[in-house]
């Protein structure tokens, strides 16, 4: 169940749980605001281009490491986990209260996704199981089990039935029925799988692990389709285009690639590579993602910045800093020009995008 977290007090004292709206003023200072009483001066700076409180708002509360954070699909709320095995959900807008907490995982929380229509929350951990959750209530719908190692990574069906994907570090990726009892499919890959989803039709799904390969699986079949070589480091995160068409990955060896996945590609099917962001010796799961029109994808990076790319030109069009460890996850909105990145530092930023 959620569990309610009341952040406003009556003293003088800090909420543990807290957003602090940053802006600059005209002549340039940088102001920071209690988010229990935030209240942010539209006057100054530049013209704004997003309904949030503030350009960049800091969000605060959790007690460990953050491995993943997601837009709910109507971009309203956020939910973001990680090593201290709890579901913060938070506002987008206004003071962006944390208003919610869901546990039921006994093990951190490596991945996190909403379902198509933001009903369900999807979350993989390293105590073996996959979680299901009611996104309103709280309430955990399933726990999954059947994964012996770390589950590093999982990601629902884009449309039709409500379908799983998941991979771990038993070297197996699953395929589960949110309606039905136990394992759909599992397909035994050679190494850990670190990172998993579905291709836009669900009837593949796309894998990348240790082996710095990635795979696509046909579920009937129960083989696999091609194996993409080309990076020479492990697959620490990997996202499939608005359109269906691509899947962008990110390794340790520090570039990403976007790879055409359609039926029938003449050629090598790496079809671009980007540089600039760092991976190092803590060896995080560094995920990556798609702008919804798919003119832009951003990074996690271990140097503590945000990294965004244009797809066309291939250049880095903003390298954001503010966090103090490194950047696992980032997040596109889904209806403005708002990234998330969550850190390492226990923070979230959500930042405004000037385009």
């Amino acid at each position: 169940m959620i569990e309610t977290n009341l952040k406003r007090k009556t003293d003088s004292s800090s909420p543990p749980d807290s957003a602090v709206a940053l802006y600059k003023k005209s002549r340039q200072e940088v102001d920071v605001i209690s988010g229990s009483s935030a209240v942010v001066s539209k006057d100054n700076g530049p013209p704004r281009c997003s309904n949030l409180e503030a350009p960049i708002m800091l969000l605060s509360g959790h007690e460990g490491e953050i491995y993943s954070a997601k837009f709910h699909p109507e971009g309203n709320v956020l939910a973001s986990a990680g090593f201290d095995r709890q579901i913060f959900l938070w506002n987008v807008y206004g003071e962006c209260e944390n208003y919610g907490l869901i546990t039921g995982h006994t093990g951190a929380i490596l991945d996190l996704h909403f379902s198509g229509d933001g009903s369900y929350i999807y979350t993989a951990s390293t105590d073996k199981t996959v979680g299901i959750f009611d996104s309103t209530t709280g309430q955990r719908i399933k726990r999954l089990k059947g994964h012996t190692g770390f589950v590093n990574a999982c990601h629902p069906a884009r449309r039709g039935p409500p379908l799983i994907v998941s991979g771990s570090d038993d070297c197996t990726v699953k395929t589960w029925d949110q309606r039905k009892r136990g394992c759909a499919h599992s397909f035994n890959n050679t190494f850990q799988v670190t990172g998993a989803t579905y291709n836009d039709t669900a009837d593949q799904i796309i894998t990348g692990g240790i082996d710095n390969d990635l795979k696509i699986w046909d579920i009937r079949k129960n083989t696999t389709v091609f194996t993409l070589s080309g990076h020479t480091d492990t697959i620490t995160g990997l996202s499939l285009s608005p359109d269906g068409s691509y899947v962008l990955t990110n390794s340790m060896d520090n570039s990403l690639r976007i790879w055409d996945v359609r039926p029938f590609v003449a050629g090598d099917r790496c079809v671009k590579i980007f540089n600039g962001h760092k991976h190092n010796f803590e060896k995080n799961l560094l995920r990556c993602s798609w702008s919804p029109d798919g003119t832009m994808i951003a990074a996690g990076s271990a140097d503590r910045f945000v990294y965004i790319w244009d797809t066309t030109s291939r250049r880095i069009v903003f390298k954001l800093p503010g966090h103090l460890g490194s950047v696992n996850e980032v997040d596109f909105h889904k209806l403005e020009p708002i990234v998330l990145s969550a850190s390492s530092d226990k923070n979230i930023y959500l930042g405004e995008l000037d385009l």
